[in-house]
This record gives C-alpha cells, structure tokens and sequence, in this order.
C-alpha cells in the first residue's frame, strides 16, 4: 500500500483530495499519514470528511478511521465497482463546496463515470476559490481538457451559516487531452459580481471599483454583471475572468467581509486578475495546481505556462508523481515559468 505524508509541502487539505481522487481513479490502495499537520487545526474537517465519503461511496471503498480530526485514513478503492446514483452532500458547515467538487469532478470524470450530486454548504468562503471561479475559469480549462460537469446554484451559501446549495452534474470523460499553453491572447475579461441579503449598491460598487482598477492599468472591460441571490448568511463576491474555448484561462476573486468596503473587495478581485494579465501567460497561479490531477493520469505530455509557482503547485506535482509515476518540471523562462507533467495510465 502506497504511503502518503500529508505533511509535505504546504501540508493542507489539498493534499487528502488530490492523493484520494488518483486512488480512485486508479483503483490503487493508499493511506494517507499526518493530515494537514501544518495547519492550525489539523486532521481532517467537515468539508475534507464530506469529500471523501462521497468518493468512498461512489467507488464502493474500504476506508479506516474516517472521521473528523483523524491524522490518518487508509482508502482502498474497488477493483471495479462504481455506484453511480444520484448523491446528496451535507457538509453541516460553511465548508467549502468548490473544494468538495475538485476532489469529485476529475476522480468521477475521468474514471469514465457520471454522476449528479447536490451539496449543502460554503459556495463562497475564504481559504477556497468561489463557485463563479469554478464554473467560469476552471470548467473552460477542465472543458479543453476533455472534463466537462455543469453546475446550478440554487442558494448562495455564505460564513458562519453556509446552507448555500449546488446541484452538479459531472459527466465522464472517455479520451482525456493533452494540453500545450505556452502562448495566449489578452482577451477583455468579465466582471461577475453578486450580493446577497445585502444593500443593491454593494454590488454595484464592486463592479465599479474592479472597472477602475482595470482602467488605471488599460484593460478595458465592457462586459459585466451584477446579480441578487437569496442565502441564509449576508454575503457578496466579485470574480474578474477571462473566457475563450482555447484560453486563456486566468481569473481574480475576492469575498465580501465584515469591515471590509466593496471598492477593496473589487479592486481585490482586478488585482489577482492582472497578476496574470500582465504576466501574459493562459494559466493562473491558482488553476495551475488544479491542473495536475488530470494531466498527470495521461500518457502524453502538457505544457502551461504560469506567471507564479506557488507551494500549493509543487506539491501537487510531488504527490500526483508519486501515485501516477508522472514526471514533471517546472522551469524559468523569461520572468515565467513552463509547467512541464506527463503521466503513464
């Protein structure tokens, strides 16, 4: 059985979901050791736990000590079983949804399954990328990679209470692709801004301050949208994105908090969008790591560039070679870096 420390690197969540979805799609024993010990609270948590008895559940596997707080779980997946009925997730906190679909979207998909799921919980919070991020950036990059899962909002889900609910429908992916983004075109990005149980201007105000900070940097942005969404918790983000079928695939979010003002969230949201705008890469620094997962299940070698190398990155790198027998690199070139994986199935 395939030992993993999940004190390596960044030592967090990530690791449990990355480490846990290639087991399953590979059906291959693991045990996963010192969990998320460099974290303040460590072991496993609600959004962790709920991930993995998804996953558990619809691989048909044998699992020990799965349990909040555990430092340890062994995962031993069916040879060949797949239960593929509808799922229904309750993490019981503002855990993170997306963070629970980046553990099930590639495990299912590209296991040649479907399933629909809906999940009760965090849709925004800190720490995890937003849903809007999920459904505009990461689903075109997943899309050209041959993932494809559609998701449906019904209710934003907000800190402390969440009770946000997706429905998701993922659908599996018979030839997965290669991918070679080395080159990109700087594409007039979006604005999607969202406010619940809060004043209308809020939302507006993001917009307008995401605008000005584009403006000052000369991205004109013409394309921009400001919705109302019903959920327990007061609640407001703001994702700036670029979108194309071919790339690039960058974007920017920030969440609304307490004592924080719209024009910061906004601004916030344009920064992170043009830490990668300006570099002129097709990749972000934060979908660059969810990347990893599908590329390195494939015979074939991909290429992206990114404009920052994050721990989040090398660790995945580390822990996908280590369950796929992929080889990576990360190399400098000109003030970027090429992200080279190539996996064996």
């Amino acid at each position: 059985m395939l030992r993993v420390d999940g004190s390596y690197g960044e030592g967090g969540g990530q690791i449990v979901r990355t480490a846990i979805s290639l087991s399953a799609v590979m059906r291959k024993p693991i045990e996963i050791i010192n969990i998320r010990m460099n974290r303040g609270v460590s072991g496993l948590r609600r959004q962790h736990l709920s991930a993995l008895k998804a996953i558990v559940d619809l691989f048909q596997a044998k699992v020990d000590n799965l349990k909040i707080g555990a430092d340890w779980i062994r995962f031993i997946p069916s040879p060949d079983k797949f239960e593929g009925a509808d799922m229904k997730i309750d993490v019981q906190s503002a855990g993170s949804i997306p963070m629970i679909l980046l553990a099930l979207i590639p495990a299912v998909s590209l296991s040649g399954n479907s399933v629909r799921v809906q999940i009760i919980g965090g849709t925004d919070t800190k720490m995890a990328p937003t849903t809007d991020y999920l459904r505009y950036v990461v689903g075109e990059a997943y899309r050209s990679v041959g993932i494809k899962f559609w998701l449906q909002i019904l209710r934003r889900g907000y800190y402390p209470k969440g009770e946000g609910i997706i429905v998701a429908e993922i659908y599996p992916c018979r030839l997965p692709n290669s991918i070679e983004l080395l080159t990109t075109r700087q594409l007039a990005p979006k604005i999607a801004s969202v406010c619940s149980h809060l004043p209308a201007h809020i939302g507006e105000r993001q917009i307008s301050s995401a605008l000005l900070r584009l403006e000052k940097n000369g991205v004109q942005c013409n394309n921009y949208s400001s919705s109302f969404e019903t959920s327990s918790s007061p609640g407001s983000s703001v994702l700036v994105y670029s979108e194309s079928e071919f790339g690039p695939y960058i974007g920017g979010d920030s969440l609304g908090e307490l004592g924080k003002s719209a024009e910061k969230v906004g601004s916030e949201a344009a920064e992170k969008f043009l830490e990668s705008y300006r570099a002129n890469v097709p990749v972000d620094f934060l979908l660059a790591d969810m990347l990893v997962v599908p590329l390195s299940l494939m015979n074939r070698i991909s290429r992206y560039r990114v404009g920052r190398v994050t721990e989040h990155l090398r660790t995945n790198l580390h822990i996908a070679s280590m369950i796929t027998g992929c080889e990576y690199s990360i190399r400098p070139a000109d003030n970027t870096y090429i992200v080279s994986i190539g996996g064996s199935r």
